[in-house]
């Protein structure tokens, strides 16, 4: 792995972007050694303005304005910006992208809770804080407690109070790790889960989980202490965006919705999917919403379904259950297990994604179809879901199976299926993966003002490989 000093970075300019990160960061230290020195009511509006008392209310919305100079010397002019406080109701939950009332009036009711983002240009405001918004609890304690006026949706919170999800006490939320499913907590669910199929070893086997219409995304939270990274998503819906929740917890999650859409992942991604009540018609739409879910699950991968149709007999939710199995057996998924969580009522069936496609061809009928292996591109970005089962990938001789290595070797080891996504790129992943082992290490971690610990949430906004 290559050595990199910093003086030396600069002086060869192998890193061109590095100065300009330093500026902007040292501007951010000195904001918080500023901050840090005044009552813990000062607030700051994405590092554009500095406001000495709570937030201001609407009424009160003014503008705000800040001044930097270019770090390239005295001569160079100075640049203003000229900001507001966006102003209406509801703003500071405001998404432009889910919140376009005028354009959502077009659509069905479940197509109203996709992305569709507004034509005109965006206005250039900034979104409120709330009332009484406090520094958030640093982690691990955030994940079992927030305070409530960071994320203040009390109709929410009278919801679900029955079911543990989630709990006022005085000027908290208390997650304790209830929920529909979890009766007995959801820590005694996850123990269970690997109890009904230990193969699936928590964080060395299973290290990728998608976990679909996640409520506070407690599932997600309490996997971490097994080594596992899940990423929660729900859609936007009557019970506030409860994504929030999560993200205020610290625990990754994101807005998204199963309806006309493709989710925005690759092909074969997730070692797991999880739903656990999720309230998801799989079978609706002859099939794609489980299709989706087949696109994005790695071969050998496993679909773990919690939900009514599993375990309660009456015949509605029977129905559902056989058409839910037809369906799978025509993608040859294959049940390994049905059964219920020890302890409870609650029932669990968990499916497998077939490793090879010899049974595709074995299909006396061909449905849901192949996809078109000429015309089957890597992209699911705004795509309208297709109906059809995309190729498993070849295994290779060398690795006699799609399964990556064990965690944390994993880690170091490029996929099998890299080359057959980009021509060349195993090489770039290699090069791409010690460019960022050296400038995280010997940059990021030591040569920025950043306390890393006080760090949670974290968005990368131009991941390649991830390193």
């Amino acid at each position: 792995m290559a050595i990199v000093e910093v003086p030396g970075l600069f002086k060869e300019r192998k890193y061109p972007f590095i100065a300009s990160v330093v500026f902007v960061i040292s501007l951010f230290a000195a904001f918080l050694l500023f901050s840090s020195s005044q009552s813990s009511a000062f607030r700051s509006y994405a590092g554009v303005n500095v406001i000495t008392q709570s937030p201001p209310q609407q009424e009160n919305a003014g503008s705000l304005k800040n001044s930097t100079t270019s770090p390239s010397g005295d001569d160079a002019p100075e640049t203003t910006f000229t900001w507001k406080l966006c102003e209406g109701p509801g703003m500071i939950d405001f998404i432009p992208c889910l919140d376009n009332w005028k354009a959502m009036k077009a659509y069905r009711k479940l197509e109203r809770k996709e992305r569709h983002c507004p034509t005109e240009p965006s206005s250039r405001c900034l979104i409120p804080l709330p009332p009484g918004y406090k520094m958030p609890i640093p982690w691990p304690k955030s994940r079992d407690m927030i305070w409530y006026d960071n994320v203040p949706h009390p109709k929410l919170v009278e919801y679900k109070k029955d079911q543990h999800w989630v709990v006022k006490s005085g000027e908290y939320l208390i997650f304790p790790g209830g929920g529909t499913q979890f009766k007995e907590g959801v820590g005694h669910y996850i123990e269970a889960i690997e109890k009904i199929l230990p193969v699936i070893e928590w964080g060395k086997h299973t290290r990728v989980v998608l976990d679909v219409g996640c409520g506070v995304a407690s599932f997600g939270g309490y996997l971490l202490d097994r080594d596992v990274i899940t990423l929660s998503f729900a859609p936007k819906d009557e019970h506030d965006a409860q994504i929030q929740f999560a993200l205020e917890r610290g625990i990754p999650a994101t807005l998204a919705v199963i309806s006309t859409k493709k989710l925005t992942f690759p092909d074969n991604a997730y070692d797991m999917i999880h739903c656990a009540r999720c309230r998801i018609r799989w079978d609706a739409d002859g099939g794609k919403p489980l299709i989706e879910i087949n696109r994005i699950l790695r071969p050998g991968g496993y679909f773990v379904w919690s939900a009514t149709p599993v375990y309660v007999k009456d015949e509605e939710h029977q129905n559902i259950w056989k058409a839910t199995v037809a369906l799978t057996e025509s993608m040859c998924w294959k049940i390994v297990n049905k059964t219920s969580v020890h302890g409870t009522s609650v029932g669990v069936a968990i499916f497998q994604k077939p490793t090879t496609p010899s049974c595709y061809k074995s299909r006396q009928e061909d449905n849901p179809p192949l996809c078109d292996s000429s015309k089957h591109v890597h992209i699911s970005w705004d795509d309208p879901l297709d109906g059809c089962l995309p190729p498993i990938p070849a295994v290779s001789t060398e690795d006699h199976s799609n399964w990556p290595l064990a965690w944390p070797e994993r880690l170091k080891t490029k996929s099998s299926s890299l080359s057959s996504v980009e021509p060349g790129s195993a090489t770039s992943y290699e090069e791409d993966s010690n460019h960022w082992s050296a400038l995280v290490s010997d940059v990021y971690l030591k040569s920025l003002a950043i306390n890393w610990s006080s760090i949670r949430n974290v968005m990368d906004m131009n991941a390649g490989y991830g390193g």
